[in-house]
């Protein structure tokens, strides 16, 4: 009779594991999911050596996410626009799926699909206009705005990378992910975005005099660090998660939204914990139960 190995009897939890995150990810059936992203025959927008499909396919996106989410709400008039049509509170699950399928569509989807994404995302971004708290007239459609929320998240899922990934890019491929992820942002509409790592930041830094901590910004960072819907069981990861991704963010932005910066802590317990983490979901999320062979 086999004695099964002691890294066989943890396939259970770790299957399970990678289908509860998931299916909070990416839907009731994320396998299906999965196989329709990857497994639609066609041209794809990007190769499969192309840096954006390393960065977006690693865990180390979770973090990413949460700090591009925060840094984001900076911006009044993007906060506006999701505080009053995004429904974040009352389903975010469903925005985080929706999320999701749009970047992996994107990346690793067929043309004729990532451009249906994009068209409907465009859609969407029509109908969200508004005015902001300040009297401030605003529309997700403008290509300002679209650069500034485009910016973040490139310059959020980096960082994650870079910190937390499992193969950080060198210098050339930090420019060709900056790059490759231009090519989205012009089929959304955004104008001029950046294609280098320099013009990231410089991009980055040219809207600081725009930005502040806003009543609903600071609501949204209470919302997903404080009170996320997450069930108990699960709220020491998240706890570790929501810390690596403040523990991300550039110290201009901590007071703004009322965060905590503490630079000791952030390079030792919270690195340690955020790489532990982040290699645990790597792990579950390569399980060979679910991954295509």
């Amino acid at each position: 009779m086999a004695i099964p190995s002691p890294l066989s009897m943890l396939d259970p939890m770790r299957d399970g594991l990678a289908r509860m995150i998931l299916s909070k990810v990416a839907g009731p059936d994320p396998l299906a999911e999965r196989d329709r992203v990857h497994s639609t025959p066609g041209p794809r927008w990007f190769a499969p050596d192309r840096p954006i499909r390393r960065v977006h396919g690693d865990a180390s996106m979770f973090a990413g996410g949460l700090r591009a989410l925060l840094l984001q709400s900076l911006h009044p008039l993007a906060m506006a626009a999701v505080s009053a049509h995004s429904g974040y509170r009352g389903d975010p699950w469903g925005r985080l799926q929706r999320t999701s399928y749009f970047l992996a569509i994107t990346t690793y989807g067929a043309e004729a699909d990532a451009e249906e994404a994009i068209a409907r995302v465009k859609s969407v971004h029509e109908r969200v206009r508004g005015t902001s708290p300040d009297g401030t007239r605003y529309r997700a459609s403008d290509p300002h705005l679209l650069k500034w929320v485009h910016v973040a998240e490139v310059d959020s899922f980096l960082a994650a990378h870079q910190r937390y990934g499992a193969a950080p890019l060198d210098a050339a491929e930090q420019d060709g992910y900056v790059e490759d992820t231009a090519r989205v942002a012009r089929a959304l509409g955004v104008l001029d975005p950046p294609t280098t790592v320099v013009e990231l930041r410089e991009t980055l830094e040219s809207y600081r005099p725009e930005l502040r901590g806003t009543t609903e910004a600071r609501e949204a960072a209470r919302f997903i660090l404080v009170h996320p819907p997450v069930p108990l069981a699960a709220r020491p990861a998240y706890g570790v998660l929501t810390a690596a991704a403040v523990g991300l963010l550039p110290s201009w932005s901590r007071w703004p939204l009322r965060l905590p910066y503490l630079p000791l802590a952030e390079s030792t317990m919270v690195r340690v914990a955020g790489s532990g983490l982040t290699r645990t979901i790597r792990w579950a999320l390569a399980s060979p139960t679910l991954t295509p062979e």
